[in-house]
């Protein structure tokens, strides 16, 4: 048994250097979700910021129609099939890097995402924490940017964080345009062996040790805010 351990092993991953394709994916992966993060933090801010200033001053009707419809199209409609749209229908024409595609689609789906977060996150503070900044001659978005942001962005980055761990999983799909990520990795060396349960396992443990790093780093990072808000 421990023979035929060893030799799967070693035409999985050591026989023409197979491991790089676990290596490269690995590093293209990493590589979407981080851009696509502070894409999709950027985007979801502003989406949050119109929502929540119409929800409290009535203001920015325009604006809030088209972050209602942005929010109901990519939060209706599943991440592979938006993927597929930006790169076969919206940039099919045009020669853009592949990578870029996959950080533009999970970007702007992320987006959507966060965009409630922080107007959950903004909504959730004290109306009287306006007032407040009122009284003290802010206007509304300096009452924004100085007393109320920096509140919910304190009760928000747990769960940014965690959208953060569903947006690594959720570029596993990013194959389907042809880019080598992780699990794309796992699959050419499986189509090359003809052995399916060694590379998907390695894959399937990497993404489970990364997330499990993160969901730890999280957890220390709650118990900080928590201890701070004593």
């Amino acid at each position: 048994m421990w023979e035929n351990f060893k030799s799967t092993f070693y035409l999985n991953f050591i026989a023409d250097d197979r491991w790089r394709y676990i290596t490269d994916g690995f590093k293209t992966t990493l590589i979407i979700t981080f851009f696509a993060c502070l894409i999709g933090i950027a985007l979801g801010f502003i989406v949050g910021m119109i929502r929540s200033t119409h929800d409290k001053t009535g203001k920015l009707t325009a604006l809030n129609l088209l972050c209602k419809i942005y929010l109901t199209v990519i939060r209706g409609t599943p991440v592979l099939v938006q993927l597929l749209i930006i790169y076969f229908v919206v940039l099919g024409s045009a020669r853009i890097d592949k990578v870029i595609v996959a950080i533009l689609a999970f970007g702007i789906n992320s987006g959507a995402y966060v965009a409630e977060i922080f107007r959950s996150g903004i909504m959730s503070i004290d109306p009287g924490q306006l007032e407040a900044g009122r009284s003290l001659g802010f206007n509304y978005f300096q009452t924004m940017r100085y007393i109320i942001m920096p509140q919910a962005f304190k009760v928000v980055l747990p769960t940014l964080c965690n959208e953060f761990i569903s947006l690594l999983k959720e570029t596993s799909v990013s194959g389907y345009i042809a880019i080598q990520d992780l699990t794309k990795g796992g699959d050419i060396i499986r189509s090359r062996t003809y052995s399916a349960f060694m590379p998907l396992l390695a894959v399937a443990l990497v993404y489970l040790i990364i997330v499990m790093i993160f969901t730890k780093l999280i957890q220390i990072l709650e118990r900080r805010l928590r201890q701070n808000e004593r």
